[in-house]
Formats: C-alpha cells, sequence, structure tokens
C-alpha cells in the first residue's frame, strides 16, 4: 500500500479535531494576509518617509507600552504597601516577609524565563 500524502489524510479525516472547511479557511486566511503584507511592503519600499514615519510611530507605541507596564509596576508597589498598613500591627512583619519571598521568587521565575 502506497503511503498516503500527509495533507489528502488530514483532508479526509472528519473525524479529527481541525475540520476541512477550518483549515481551508485558515489557509485561505494566511494567503490574503501574505498578499496584503507584500502589497503594503511594495508601497512602503517606494515611500521611505512613510516608512519613517511609521518606524517612529512603532517606536512611539513601544515606548508607551513600556510605560503602562512602569505605570501598574509603581500601581502594584502602591497597593502593597497599602494592604500592609491594613494588617494588624502585630502580623505586619510576618506578611511582609511572606510577601517579600512571594515576589523574588515570582521575579526570580520571570528572570529565568527572559535568558
Amino acid at each position: 500500500m502506497a503511503e498516503e500524502n500527509v495533507v489528502e489524510k488530514v483532508l479526509r479525516d472528519t473525524i479529527g479535531a481541525v475540520h476541512t472547511e477550518d483549515l481551508l479557511v485558515e489557509a485561505l486566511r494566511d494567503l490574503v494576509k501574505d498578499e496584503v503584507k507584500a502589497y503594503v511592503r511594495v508601497r512602503l519600499d517606494a515611500n521611505p518617509e512613510l516608512r519613517g514615519e511609521i518606524r517612529e510611530a512603532v517606536k512611539d507605541l513601544l515606548e508607551a507600552k513600556i510605560r503602562e507596564a512602569y505605570a501598574f509596576v509603581k500601581l502594584a508597589k502602591a497597593g502593597a504597601k497599602l494592604g500592609l498598613e491594613l494588617v494588624p500591627a502585630e502580623m505586619r512583619t510576618e506578611v511582609t516577609r511572606e510577601l517579600a519571598r512571594i515576589i523574588e521568587k515570582e521575579v526570580g521565575s520571570l528572570m529565568a524565563r527572559t535568558d
């Protein structure tokens, strides 16, 4: 028996998780996206000034996203301080240590993922 083409097998398998219609729609969507990207690239190659404008706007957007993330960090810090103020004085030292341990663990995990 000759080996079946994988694509033909997937297309014939109607019991599988991916339905043929969904697969074809996704493939067509990818083809359309590729055509649009090619069209945009041609237009940008023809207009370096516009390309520069877009590059600058993307840079500004990324900077704004970083500032937004920093603002959320500052807000979380203030929220943690407020939370500690609400903890009874006799528990504050223990809760502060536990919170510091949790933050250290999470930051360490985050840093490990970025390496």
